[in-house]
């Protein structure tokens, strides 16, 4: 088969594979697509790989279908979303064998492209169910309109948000973020989404803050923009291990609580996902902006490039096996 083998820093290969053996309770997918993710991103800009990094890693993001199930209750046939946890993802591979928990069986009656967005989409669903948000007639900011983000805005703006003020350096995302719901959306880049924000509020900040960039410049951010007793969301995967800048004193006196979330392969029932799946399938949400680039499995290291140095307007980089 055919995968991507991550090699080095910011290398990522193709090479051929085995097909991976099937377990007890697993299933093999022949992946249709695989997409690129943040966090894909983040392990292969910011680290070396280990000696034995396997086939199809770090991918985790991937729908296909099923050709063989040693998994009660999944068929040869099936269309599945694949939802492993990131550090068990083998998607961006040409066949990945994972456990049938790991899988959310797709209706035919959309595109199998736009339903590979499900996947990102359940992490959010996930992250604001985790710890229910009052959001209904209040400010909320998002830093940050990757796909997370856009999607952040989306489910704010639907749960009852008064205005959702966003912000990014890439216009194309910032223009999907506006079509999703956004009230103001502020190119960072040439632009203080700081002073923006408070512009727009009175100076008072956001009942609700989320960062979905998870860098150490955006960071601080998150408590600058909220206003007091609001709370923040730490979504974005943080750059590295080490220690991030935080002014408990500020945090402390304003009276601000702030949660970063778990993991969301890690529900029950993934229903979350699924949820994903079902807004998606019913027209809910416009995904077919996101899939701006689409390049095949040969081409994974420009692949990568192109999600990392954000070039030619790229929202979602997707692999097509």
């Amino acid at each position: 088969m055919k995968a991507a083998r991550w090699v080095g820093l910011g290398r990522v290969e193709c090479e051929d594979a085995p097909v991976p053996p099937v377990a007890d309770g697993e299933v093999l997918v022949r992946t249709a697509y695989a997409s690129i993710c943040g966090s894909d991103l983040h392990n292969v800009f910011l680290d070396e790989p280990s000696e034995d990094s396997p086939a199809g890693y770090p991918g985790h993001e991937s729908v296909g279908e099923v050709v063989e199930s040693r998994c009660p209750g999944f068929e040869p046939g099936d269309r599945v979303l694949t939802v492993p946890f990131a550090i068990d993802g083998r998607c961006l591979a040409e066949f990945q064998a994972l456990p049938g928990a790991a899988c959310v069986r797709l209706p035919a009656t959309a595109p199998v492209s736009h339903l590979l967005m499900a996947q990102q989409l359940g992490t959010v669903i996930y992250a604001l169910r985790y710890r229910p948000l009052d959001v209904l007639g209040k400010d909320a900011v998002v830093i940050g309109q990757g796909s997370a983000g856009a999607f952040f805005t989306f489910l704010l703006k639907r749960a009852g948000a008064a205005r959702v003020l966003v912000s990014d350096k890439s216009p194309a995302r910032l223009a999907y973020g506006k079509q999703l719901g956004a009230d103001l959306a502020v190119d960072a880049g040439t632009a203080d989404f700081r002073s923006a924000v408070l512009e727009a509020t009175g100076g008072q900040g956001a009942g609700v803050v989320v960062e979905a960039v998870g860098s150490r410049e955006t960071f601080p951010l998150s408590l600058e923009l909220a206003a007091p007793r609001a709370t923040i969301v730490w979504f974005g995967l943080p750059e590295g291990t080490g220690a991030y800048p935080l002014s408990f004193n500020d945090f402390f006196r304003r009276g601000l609580t702030a949660y970063s979330n778990l993991p969301a392969q890690g529900e029950p029932g993934l229903e979350s996902f699924r949820y994903a799946v079902r807004l998606v399938t019913d027209g809910a949400i416009d995904v077919a902006p996101l899939l701006s680039h689409t390049l095949p499995i040969e081409k994974i290291e420009e692949a990568f490039h192109l999600a990392h140095d954000r070039t030619d307007n790229a929202l979602k980089v997707t692999i097509k096996f």
